[in-house]
């Protein structure tokens, strides 16, 4: 009889982690973890290991979380582990998918294939994938699974503003708003964004009355947070009575969310992809169900 996987995690991503582990009926436990003085890093894994483990790793500010992810994969393959999944909600540099520029590096290539070559399976949400057409080309390993936080969030906004206008902040956004819109028949929208650096975007709204009608901004990930507040401050010039905002991925670098609120949106909900004080949705459950779903060699 096979022996269910281990899941493992690290102990900034204990509640996240123990979420998944319930949901799945799966036994967890912690990476320790120790920081030397020159900063690097040294792990300890649990011993024996299953031949079948789940990492969990959400790689939001992922530099040095790649570097525990190779260093943790070598210790688990050393002990004779076979198959290793990464559940990782939020998935690193896919945004960096081709050359603007001459001789810039396509970041999603490279950490793609560094990811490809440590596990055999990968579990994500909402991946910003926009120049190719599966998880499978920017993450070449055997088995991947997208999950998307676009539905669960139409739930929510259908609970809190039933009737709202769903309106995407640019046309990247279109696939999640078609998909959330799609689920309770939900008006929908999507801005113009033309992007002038990291902090300067200009927005210009679709030809379309917001009058007096409940708005929500939603979208895959929210980062500086500008895009959503020009966008917040355009659709209540234009009449909205409400400005909402719901995102799957809580990046919110630096001052982001006092730069949307001064905007005059109010609410703010997103999933636990990543930890923030806006959690509003667990993606345990489906997360867990990907797990299930996964063709693992017995």
């Amino acid at each position: 009889m096979s022996v269910s996987p281990l899941l493992l995690y690290f102990d900034d991503e204990s509640d996240s982690a123990h979420r998944l582990a319930q949901a799945a009926r799966l036994s967890c436990q912690a990476i320790e973890r120790h920081r030397f003085p020159d900063g690097e890093i040294k792990l300890r894994l649990p011993e024996p290991l299953p031949e079948r483990i789940v990492l969990f790793r959400s790689l939001a500010q992922p530099n040095e979380k790649l570097i525990e992810l190779m260093l943790a994969v070598s210790g688990a393959r050393g002990q004779g582990v076979s198959h290793i999944t990464l559940v990782a909600p939020y998935l690193a540099y896919m945004r960096q998918d081709m050359a603007f520029t001459p001789g810039e590096v396509i970041s999603q290539l490279s950490v793609g294939k560094f990811l490809a070559g440590l596990f055999d399976a990968l579990i994500t949400v909402d991946p910003h994938l926009h120049r190719v057409s599966t998880l499978q080309q920017a993450v070449p390993v055997k088995q991947a699974i997208t999950l998307s936080g676009a539905p669960l969030l139409a739930d929510l906004i259908a609970e809190k503003r039933p009737g709202a206008i769903l309106v995407g902040p640019d046309e990247e956004s279109a696939q999640w708003i078609a998909q959330a819109a799609k689920r309770h028949g939900s008006e929908q929208a999507v801005c113009r964004k033309v992007r002038l650096g990291d902090r300067q975007v200009t927005i210009a709204l679709p030809e379309q009355s917001f009058q007096d009608r409940a708005v929500v901004l939603l979208d895959d990930v929210a980062s500086s947070g500008h895009t959503l507040a020009q966008a917040g401050r355009l659709l209540l010039a234009a009449g909205a009575k409400s400005v909402d905002v719901a995102v799957t991925h809580a990046l919110f670098a630096g001052d982001a969310i006092q730069i949307i609120q001064e905007a005059g949106i109010q609410q703010i909900w997103s999933t636990d992809c990543i930890a923030h004080p806006s959690n509003a949705i667990s993606m345990a459950p489906a997360l867990a169900s990907a797990l299930g779903q996964l063709n693992i060699p017995s």
